[in-house]
């Protein structure tokens, strides 16, 4: 069947070039080696970091199985993850896009940060400049960020960083402890 539009990005947008390193004040936003095992597996045994997630890690293994998978998704253009790094090149946290619409130029944001690193803005500031890179380099037009509602601080980055609320989704998501409403927050290249 013939399609009507044209997709918004080209196959190869990503995938045709390696994934970059992106600046973000004095924090470094990199691609996850498999050397990041360990602290990927203690950030997902962090009680709050596991509150908004629907998937575990028990096994050091399986962090490096999770950190192996970036490079794959990234070359399928479906989705992409950076470890957000300081000076020590020690991981505090991690900003990414899933769901990556080729078609629509579109993609969902996410982002955790370690426990001991929480407090500095680093989430607000990894996001900043993946939007800058996501909007100015590759031509995304819309990023999401979906959470629950009782994600308070997951909203407050959305906000800092220029996502407007657009809504909320009942019953939308299903975590551990139940189904959760979602807030959908939007932000469009032309929103600066």
């Amino acid at each position: 069947m013939p399609v009507l539009v044209e997709p918004a990005l080209s196959t190869g947008v990503l995938s045709d070039k390696p994934q970059p390193r992106l600046k973000a004040d004095e924090l470094v936003l990199r691609p996850w080696r498999a050397a990041d095992a360990p602290i990927v597996k203690a950030a997902f045994d962090c009680p709050d970091i596991q509150r908004w997630h629907v998937r575990r890690l028990d096994t050091l293994e399986e962090a490096v199985e999770w950190t192996g998978q970036w490079p794959l998704r990234w070359g399928a253009e479906e989705a992409l993850s950076w470890a957000i790094v300081d000076d020590a090149d020690e991981p505090l946290g991690q900003v990414g896009l899933r769901s990556i619409s080729l078609a629509e130029a579109a993609a969902g944001v996410s982002y955790w940060v370690l426990p001991a690193a929480r407090g500095r803005g680093l989430a607000a500031r990894a996001v900043e400049a993946m939007c800058g890179w996501a909007f100015g380099e590759v031509g995304f037009n819309r990023l999401e960020n979906h959470h629950s509602t009782l994600n308070e601080a997951s909203c407050r980055v959305a906000d800092k960083t220029g996502f407007a609320h657009e809504g909320t989704l009942r019953r939308a998501i299903k975590h551990a402890d139940g189904w959760h409403d979602w807030h959908v927050h939007g932000r469009l290249r032309t929103d600066g």
